[in-house]
């Protein structure tokens, strides 16, 4: 039986984000930059990952909640291994209808057509350029383009849907803005843009660097002329627009400019099992430990109950009161955006 809850601000739990592992084969500026997240870096040894029955035994009680899309995360999620087995057993779980995975794409040649037939829906794929020169210097590993456009094109064969991702930082990619939507409006995949956001404690983040939504559109519409779209849901993300000569769509994600806080249904959970029920959280509840003790999913979905009720996160909105102050927050390299 379904039992809907809202929290504080009348959000519904719909969509549950978990981190599968920490690790990742990029090191990116704005999430995992190489000078903290070094050779030497300690990352979660496997015993302390959730594990798939631990996974599995959360999202059924997730799912009574009212939670219905569950999106796999990392560090890089296809870095853990067997996991088109998980996503199967995802599949089977009464309420969920939508299980989507974030990725830099580096790896789908070899597995999308599995992920798929295990019933993955979707894919949300990073690329922050669509110039080698930039992009290497993006991904912090001198990786080039052209291994993230062949697992596009493997997740394009294999029948998932596609959505393209790029944070833009100024000084960083901004010039990739246009000729990025040149390529994808070519190609028919939805192209969203990212605006740099202060995620964690380590990405040096100013509002300087921020390239607003404002700038994106006005860019891309100069060339290519955009008409504003109505949201596909409660709680989207992206504000969508479509060329006015095609079908195809971009959306910006202005977490920055232009808060959606009022609408977030989103809750998270830690490769280690922390649950955390704001991208910006200063800590997290950890599930993992009553697992391990054994309690009952009665005590656990009571807990979860507490939780969510109690919730009144509206990090974006309050951005600016705690900029005045530092305020740690969660990696997300860890959360799993």
């Amino acid at each position: 039986m379904t039992t809907y809850i809202l929290d504080q601000k009348d959000r519904p739990m719909r969509d549950l984000r978990i981190s599968v592992i920490d690790r990742c084969n990029f090191r990116c500026s704005y999430c995992m930059p190489a000078e903290v997240f070094g050779d030497d870096y300690a990352f979660m040894p496997e015993d302390k990952l959730l594990s798939f029955d631990e996974i599995v035994r959360l999202v059924e009680i997730f799912a009574r909640f009212g939670v219905e899309k569950i999106r796999l995360t990392g560090g890089e999620p296809l870095m853990r291994k067997n996991l088109h087995d998980l996503i199967a057993r995802i599949k089977e779980v009464d309420g969920i209808t939508d299980i989507a995975l974030t990725t830099n794409a580096v790896f789908l040649v070899r597995q999308a057509a599995n992920l798929k037939a295990s019933g993955l829906d979707r894919v949300n794929i990073s690329l922050d350029a669509i110039e080698d020169e930039v992009f290497q210097r993006t991904n912090g590993r001198g990786i080039k383009t052209k291994p993230v456009l062949k697992g596009i094109e493997a997740a394009r064969d294999a029948g998932l849907e596609i959505k393209v991702n790029m944070v833009v930082k100024r000084g960083m990619n901004e010039s990739q803005i246009v000729p990025m939507a040149r390529y994808f409006k070519k190609t028919g995949d939805t192209l969203r843009f990212i605006e740099f956001m202060d995620v964690g404690n380590h990405n040096g983040w100013n509002m300087y660097e921020v390239v607003s939504k404002k700038e994106i559109i006005e860019l891309i519409d100069a060339e290519m002329p955009l008409v504003p779209l109505a949201p596909n849901y409660f709680g989207e993300v992206a504000d969508r627009f479509r060329y006015s000569d095609s079908n195809a769509e971009i959306g910006v994600i202005s977490s920055v400019t232009e808060a959606f806080c009022s609408s977030c249904t989103r809750v998270r959970l830690s490769a280690d099992g922390k649950l955390f029920t704001c991208l910006f959280a200063t800590h997290g509840y950890d599930l993992k430990e009553m697992l391990s003790e054994n309690q009952s999913n009665a005590d656990i979905t009571a807990y979860l109950y507490e939780i969510w009720t109690g919730r009144k996160d509206q990090y974006s909105v309050d951005r600016a009161k705690y900029n005045k102050k530092r305020r740690d927050k969660i990696e997300m390299s860890y959360i799993g955006g």
